[in-house]
């Protein structure tokens, strides 16, 4: 051993030829694009939108695919880094060479867009004339059948009262703050906690009028059906605890409708949620008081005509009228409502189909004139309603009258009529 370092075996001397490069480059097996290409395209995204045509032109041709963000109003662009944003998906152009794309007729599918407004400021039109008109109607009615209940105490009264106080809050909430100030003021650009809260007393508004109705009903029943069993037990007192429970199981049974969605961007298909709570909308409004009503006004005009039939009293009260009334106006403007949110639910929906979104215009607007059209019914039923309602405008008049005279003026004519009155 000479001490120098050993010489490597021939074996190792061997050298493998390394590959040389192809021209082909290496691509993405889903995309069929190079990584070149790729990350060409990543850095054109990264650019001002301002420069990223010009980068970008004369590449392979993109398209923009836009979907809903979380919002239910807002669509628009964004970034794909952009956290909470709306969706951006780069698509690549159709390629007639690509087997991928043999089946598509040459264009992406569209998101389906939302169903014009045929019906345009006719509803805003309508509800401004609705509660113009309805809500002094409304307040006349109210202080006529107080000063009728406070006469009488007659339960029938006291019902007929907490209907018209309920067609009022109807009015301000549904009519006021729902159609106008929400829908046509603010175009519905409204938070969404403010909106469910706003469903809850819509909700709640709902079913205290019609439940009231049921009150009504089954009253009547009683006095005519069970005669002494109503003289036993009705009361003023016992009638205002039953409005009080009625009016607080009715903002009870609003809380659930928190989560009522919106019908008029309902785009997704309806979940479980959904269809339980426009079922209980549809229960709880419509089909169980009409049940209820056909039942109960059934066994009463049976009653009546037994008794007008023996010669004991005339068939039909003034009592008994208004209530058929009541109930069957109700039955009758409801029910386009119902068909149509029952069609939404399982047919067509109201985002999609222009027919459907006019139809639920309609049916809106019939339903809320169920709020206003009591009054006109009492006047031609009820003589002693229409000389009440006589004698409070006659006062209210009167009262204007003398807060615009003089007081010297005042004090002759209220002593001129106590000399008259002597």
């Amino acid at each position: 051993m000479d001490g120098r370092a050993p010489r490597p075996s021939c074996f190792f001397l061997l050298s493998f030829p390394t590959p040389t490069p192809t021209l082909s480059a290496p691509t993405d097996s889903f995309t069929g694009l190079t990584y070149r290409e790729k990350q060409r395209r990543r850095s054109v995204w990264q650019l001002p939108p301002s420069e990223r045509h010009s980068r970008h032109h004369g590449g392979p041709k993109e398209k923009l695919l836009v979907t809903w963000g979380p919002g239910l109003s807002t669509m628009g662009l964004a970034e794909p880094e952009a956290v909470g944003q709306s969706q951006v998906t780069l698509l690549p152009a159709l390629n007639g060479s690509d087997p991928r794309y043999r089946n598509v007729d040459g264009h992406w599918p569209e998101i389906p867009e939302r169903s014009p407004c045929v019906a345009g400021n006719i509803p805003v039109i309508y509800y401004s004339v609705l509660l113009s008109l309805g809500l002094p109607v409304n307040l006349l009615t109210t202080v006529a059948l107080a000063r009728l209940a406070a006469r009488t105490r007659k339960p029938s009264y006291h019902y007929l009262l907490a209907l018209t106080v309920s067609d009022i809050v109807t009015q301000v909430v549904i009519v006021f703050a729902g159609f106008l100030l929400q829908g046509a003021v603010l175009a519905r650009q409204v938070p969404q906690a403010v909106v469910r809260t706003a469903n809850i007393l819509e909700f709640a508004a709902n079913h205290a009028s019609v439940w009231i109705a049921v009150l009504l009903t089954v009253d009547r029943y009683n006095a005519l059906c069970r005669p002494l069993r109503h003289r036993a037990t009705s009361s003023p007192g016992r009638t205002h605890r039953a409005i009080a429970a009625v009016f607080s199981t009715a903002l009870l049974t609003g809380i659930p409708f928190y989560w009522w969605l919106d019908v008029w961007r309902d785009a997704d298909p309806p979940s479980t949620m959904d269809k339980l709570l426009k079922w209980a909308h549809c229960l709880i409004v419509y089909f169980i008081p009409c049940n209820v009503f056909l039942v109960t006004n059934s066994a009463i005009i049976l009653r009546l005509r037994k008794r007008s039939q023996k010669g004991l009293r005339p068939w039909m009260s003034k009592s008994t009228a208004i209530l058929l009334g009541v109930t069957s106006l109700f039955a009758l403007l409801w029910a386009p409502r119902i068909c149509v949110m029952l069609y939404h639910l399982y047919v067509a929906p109201v985002h999609r189909d222009w027919r459907v979104h006019l139809a639920l215009d309609i049916a809106n607007m019939v339903a809320m004139l169920n709020t206003a059209i009591n009054f006109g019914l009492y006047c031609f039923i009820s003589k002693t309603f229409r000389v009440t309602v006589r004698q409070v405008i006659h006062d209210a008049h009167t009262s204007c009258t003398l807060k615009s005279q003089p007081k010297g003026t005042v004090m002759e004519l209220v002593l001129k009529s106590v000399g008259g009155e002597l």
